[in-house]
């Protein structure tokens, strides 16, 4: 972007000043600025910013807005000057577009701030005002300056009349337009949706409260406070929005541990506000804790709170390459063992980030719109733990050497799994390649639905297509390990590892399926050497459960094994290799599955006005043969109820309980309740009701 629109990210707004005002009669002095706007007025409207709840005069770059000024006395054009300025930041400039006057001309052009006079009455004057779609975004101080034969007259600054001026995807100048009005209501305005996690084979949803029009995250307490923070941090190109702490104290800091005893756990959290409060409350220190689809779900909520379309995305299978390979590599012993201290890389079962909707004018034309970017701290880029924003089209193509950190991208969703053994003398040798391993049901929430949308074409064409195989071999030939691809060597037995339906349950024995096919005329013969490990869902092993060797094609885990060991996701992977003794082919492949939890039950009690009390009941049952300790429900709802943590306690063995929470509507029409159970022994527990509240007027549905 231009360098005006890119200071905004770090805009915020600064300390009151008393301009002076000089007190002089005969001085066409300003007496009241009306900027209209109220949420119903035709400036928020046209400006689509009517839906955000607060009273605030919010605005979109590249439209004209009105407004109406007083004047100690009737305005004369002849003799009487006048103009607005506004200022942004800590260190106003007129270079970078932060320090701008605004003068009075007859007729309005388009691209640059003017104002003109439309109407007048009397003493008042509207003045119809217009700004370029390159102005920095952010919160404006607005003052009046007028001139006459006599003197001059500057107004004081008002925090009331301060200006809130956002990116604009409904302007075709705009960096960020977006041509599809569907789009820009779901990729835009719509404050809910939907983060997906588990593995490719047992997809789980979770309902997010982004809560970008709400007054408290998108103004002082929110987007614009962190805004402020993140300038005085930096000034690099990632300091749009800094999410993850590591390395420049953004809002949230991860926690992978397990042991959550110093904040909230990252499954317990439903949505963006209580977040950004808390990231407020404590003055910009990071709040505790994050991970993949919470730092995702607050950047889409900063970014639609901006105005920039964005969506959340979840990639199953998703790699995490550590030395710019662009190839997942998996190391073995001599008896075909896994070399723990050698396998950096890993295969997360699932990654969340977003795609973000803009121009990239630093890149070739053709690699605009969606681009990836990535809040979660995984590597560093020139430096600083972020990533992206990667154009969709260059990951797609392999264009690796296309900016912001292509490679990592590429990597995560289409990078070969390639197996190496070690030899007598210590080096090693590739002994198998998974073409088709990594990256799969790239997710995110439809438009206008609440299905999931899987835009994996997106992010790479279909597996094993010849576009794909191009791809893989663009992009690998700029990587550390370009010399990995040879020619293929000819198998005639392949493993496959299936599960039955959705796959097995919390609390149960889990069961899956080996499937080896020989291709051949002639009977092989192999053992598979087999290991289960529980695993972070980020691909880290947590600690291996069994290992064995197997002739059985029914493979079979007890509860007892695993009951023990599991950590937050219920991630667990099966690892099997093996050699075919006729003719020394090779055979490996892991399999990542996870044991599903049951959903909270949310059924709603009474008839749903604004202002008029209702409740819901909550109902749970716990899937494990032991009791859970200390539990704990957060219950929230956009215009429903502010978020409540209900500490329970004790849960039985394989008991079912149920609670009511009493609560008043405020807002009408569609709504969704979330709640969500956490405790020690089991966590990613959640559900969602749809709740359409009556207006209070008439009562009606």
């Amino acid at each position: 972007m231009d360098e005006a629109s890119f200071i905004v990210y770090r805009g915020h707004s600064v300390e009151q000043q008393a301009p002076y005002l000089l007190p002089m009669s005969t001085i066409n002095g300003l007496r009241s600025i009306d900027l209209m706007k109220s949420k119903s007025g035709g400036n928020r409207t046209e400006h689509h910013t009517n839906l955000y709840q607060r009273d605030d005069f919010v605005i979109r770059r590249g439209q004209t807005f009105q407004m109406w000024i007083t004047l100690s006395r009737p305005f004369n054009p002849s003799t009487d000057k006048l103009h607005l300025q506004l200022k942004t930041g800590p260190l106003p400039s007129v270079s970078k577009g932060t320090l701008v006057t605004i003068p009075l001309v007859e007729e309005l052009e388009d691209g640059r701030w003017e104002a003109a006079v439309v109407r007048q009455d009397d003493k008042r004057i509207m003045l119809s005002v217009n700004s370029p779609p390159t102005a920095a975004i952010g919160r404006y101080q607005l003052t009046v300056e007028t001139h006459c034969a006599n003197g001059q007259a500057v107004s004081n600054h008002d925090p009331a009349n301060d200006i809130y001026l956002l990116f604009n995807p409904w302007c075709e100048d705009d960096a960020v337009f977006m041509d599809s009005e569907v789009e820009r209501q779901e990729y835009v305005l719509n404050d809910i949706g939907r983060a997906y996690y588990g593995t490719e084979n047992q997809i789980g949803e979770r309902t997010w409260n982004y809560g970008q029009v709400e007054s408290i995250v998108l103004f002082r307490q929110g987007c614009f406070f962190l805004m402020y923070t993140t300038y005085k941090k930096t000034t690099t190109r990632s300091s749009f929005i800094q999410i993850n702490s590591p390395d420049d104290g953004g809002v949230l800091e991860g926690n992978w541990s397990g042991d959550y005893s110093a904040g909230t756990s990252p499954t317990a959290w439903s949505g963006s506000v209580e977040i950004l409060k808390q990231y407020h409350k404590n003055s910009g220190s990071p709040v505790k804790y994050g991970q993949c689809w919470v730092f995702a779900c607050v950047v889409t909520t900063v970014l639609r709170c901006l105005g920039i379309p964005s969506r959340t995305v979840t990639n199953f299978s998703s790699a995490h390459d550590t030395d710019v390979s662009l190839t997942t590599d998996v190391y073995l012993d001599e008896n075909l063992e896994p070399i723990d201290y050698l396998n950096a890389d890993s295969i997360w079962n699932f990654h969340v980030w977003n795609d973000c909707w803009m121009a990239r004018p630093d890149l070739p034309p053709g690699y605009g719109g969606w681009q990836a970017v990535d809040a979660t701290p995984q590597e560093t880029s020139q430096g600083t733990y972020r990533c992206g924003p990667a154009s969709l089209a260059a990951v797609r193509n392999g264009q690796v050497y296309l900016k912001h950190d292509a490679p990592f991208v590429f990597a995560e969703v289409n990078s070969d799994k390639i197996y190496w053994q070690r030899n007598i003398d210590g080096t090693f040798s590739q002994i198998f390649s998974e073409k088709q391993s990594v990256g799969h049901f790239i997710s995110t929430k439809a438009v206008g639905t609440d299905e999931r949308n899987d835009i994996t074409h997106l992010y790479k064409y279909p597996e094993g297509s010849e576009e794909e195989r191009i791809a893989v071999e663009t992009a690998c030939s700029y990587g550390s390990k370009a010399q990995a691809y040879s020619s293929p060597t000819a198998k005639d037995v392949t493993i496959e590892v299936t599960m039955d339906g959705v796959g097995p349950e919390m609390g149960r024995d889990a069961e899956l399926t080996i499937v080896l096919r020989n291709s051949s005329s002639e009977q092989r013969r192999l053992t598979l050497h087999s290991q289960v490990a529980v695993m972070y869902y980020t691909g880290v092993n947590k600690s291996t459960v069994r290992k064995d060797r197997t002739d059985y094609l029914e493979w079979n885990l007890e509860y007892k094994d695993y009951k023990d060991q599991l950590i937050d996701q219920a991630a667990l992977m099966l690892t099997l290799s093996g050699r075919v003794k006729e003719t020394q082919q090779v055979l490996a492949t892991q399999f990542s599955f996870r044991l599903r939890t049951p959903d909270l039950i949310i059924k709603p009690i009474g008839k749903p006005v604004v202002g008029e009390k209702m409740a819901v009941e909550i109902s749970f049952t716990n899937p494990l043969p032991q009791v859970l300790k200390a539990v704990v429900f957060h219950v929230e709802g956009l215009g429903l109820l502010t978020a409540r943590k209900i500490n329970y306690g004790d849960i039985g063995s394989r008991a079912s309980v149920s609670l009511i929470e009493h609560f008043v509507p405020t807002l009408p029409g569609p709504r969704k309740l979330l709640a969500s159970l956490d405790c020690k022994q089991l966590t990613q527990v959640h559900g969602v009701a749809d709740i359409t509240v009556g207006d209070k007027s008439n009562g009606t549905l």
